[in-house]
């Protein structure tokens, strides 16, 4: 298109041009710039001599961390939580979704959509704490329940192998309600012919949801699936480094926390900087792969 009709159109529609201007203006000054400091990943970073002053070490800290001896178990415990969640809490929310287009109004569906939205707005502190002091033994609900079952003293937090489902089913309770809001937005959506040309046919409830409903939110859950899968080595770090103790740490140390004990606390910048670009470079390639993959199954995808 010749630049004098780009600027015919944009003279015709400056008003959407002038909305589209702040957020386009937010992410250059706060997303895009800042990603010229990676660059420190390749550097001795030294705050005297400053980003562009501190000297080139190419790839000195990618393989410092690539040899560190627990590398691959950061590497599984990361891949671990994120996938037990996402194989987990994916399928939630549709389901919940599911159930709750089922109740035709009244008391009963509102107070479903309550309690199960409300966990969403329990910030990570006050969520860790409720986990621990429910699993705490003697005093806990937990313990107390597993008490009558004929176990005692058990310190749930204490075992490594139930760290990943205490996170991911915590997880769970707290986002499946917000998330369900999303779906229920797509079912909302959904021709209401279909539903009346099912009744018609004579369709079960069950028959209804499996040609009408979930037909009508696939588009919406690829999309979330895609942009899921790309957040796969970006495990939240507030939540696990709460939940962490010393006899948990060979299932909870994740690529997020030893950044974090290794790089910040120590003040080795590059080091912690070369960790978070290799995590946001696989992040990228897993986002790739599966839009790809997203494309070529169905038409469904970010682009």
């Amino acid at each position: 298109m010749p630049i004098l009709s780009h600027w015919k159109q944009i003279k015709r529609h400056w008003q959407l041009y002038v909305c589209l201007f702040p957020p386009v203006l937010y992410l250059i000054l706060f997303k895009y710039i800042p990603i010229t400091g990676t660059i420190i990943a390749f550097k001795d970073y030294n705050v005297i001599k400053g980003i562009w002053g501190s000297s080139w070490v190419g790839m000195k800290y990618f393989n410092q961390f690539f040899d560190s001896p627990n590398f691959w178990m950061y590497i599984k415990n990361t891949l671990g939580i994120s996938v037990y969640g996402l194989l987990v809490g994916f399928p939630a929310p549709i389901l919940l979704a599911l159930a709750l287009n089922e109740i035709r109004g009244g008391a009963f569906k509102k107070a479903v959509q309550l309690i199960t939205y409300a966990p969403y707005f329990i910030s990570t502190v006050v969520m860790v704490s409720i986990i621990i002091v429910t699993l705490t033994p003697n005093i806990g609900v937990i313990s107390k329940l597993l008490e009558a079952f004929g176990v005692h003293n058990s310190n749930l937090m204490g075992i490594p192998g139930l760290f990943k489902s205490i996170y991911v089913w915590s997880d769970v309770w707290q986002f499946a309600g917000y998330g369900a809001i999303i779906y229920m937005a797509a079912l909302a959506g959904v021709n209401p012919e279909l539903y009346e040309a099912a009744k018609v046919d004579g369709a079960s409830r069950w028959q209804k949801i499996r040609n009408v409903d979930i037909p009508g939110i696939i588009p919406v859950s690829v999309i979330l699936l895609v942009l899921n899968c790309g957040n796969v080595m970006k495990l939240g770090f507030e939540k696990v480094y709460l939940m962490q103790n010393a006899l948990n740490l060979s299932t909870s140390e994740v690529i997020s926390t030893y950044v974090y004990k290794v790089g910040l606390l120590t003040a080795s910048f590059s080091f912690s900087t070369a960790i978070g670009l290799f995590n946001s470079v696989v992040n990228v390639i897993l986002l790739l792969m599966v839009n790809y993959t997203a494309r070529r199954l169905s038409d469904s995808s970010l682009w």
